[in-house]
């Protein structure tokens, strides 16, 4: 049996929280569960491949620890730890191409927009106008107002 996968992009901006939240919450209610992503774009080092690798390697520890901050969290709201998704891509649309493709499990994409007037957001904006096609697939994303609080978050998911 396949479980619903609720698909959060971790990111660095402060709307990755209640895109995360929404998301537990949503799982929590509908029996699934969350997985996080986090895109690593390649380095600009071409001429020293050692440099290249150390700082590759250093974005792949890095991008593990900022995913285990996340886990306490969604454990406890969920029941269950999030599935991590670590990916190498040029871009954050390809990496979401690559994971959505690769599993038909995820059923979601939840995202949330940027707040204070500078937009939705890269992603957001570039969903928008080139579409939510993942390869083959088509996966509804769940947009969130990135500025929503815990008490909206719970009546709203």
């Amino acid at each position: 049996m396949s479980k619903r996968k609720f698909l959060v992009v971790s990111d660095d901006t402060p709307e990755f929280q209640t895109a995360l939240r929404f998301a537990c919450r949503r799982a929590r209610s509908t029996g699934g569960h969350v997985a996080i992503l986090r895109v690593i774009e390649p380095a600009v080092f071409e001429h020293w491949s050692g440099v290249r690798e150390e700082i590759e390697r250093q974005a792949r520890d890095e991008a593990e620890a900022v995913l285990q901050q996340s886990a306490a969290f969604v454990q406890a709201e969920t029941g269950l730890p999030p599935e991590y998704l670590i990916v190498n891509a040029d871009n954050m649309r390809a990496g979401l191409r690559q994971v959505i493709g690769a599993d038909p499990d995820i059923k979601i994409l939840v995202l949330a927009a940027a707040v204070g007037g500078r937009g939705p957001g890269p992603l957001i904006a570039a969903l928008a106008k080139e579409g939510v096609t993942w390869g083959a697939r088509k996966v509804p994303v769940t947009l969130v107002p990135g500025d929503l609080t815990d008490a909206e978050v719970a009546d709203l998911a």
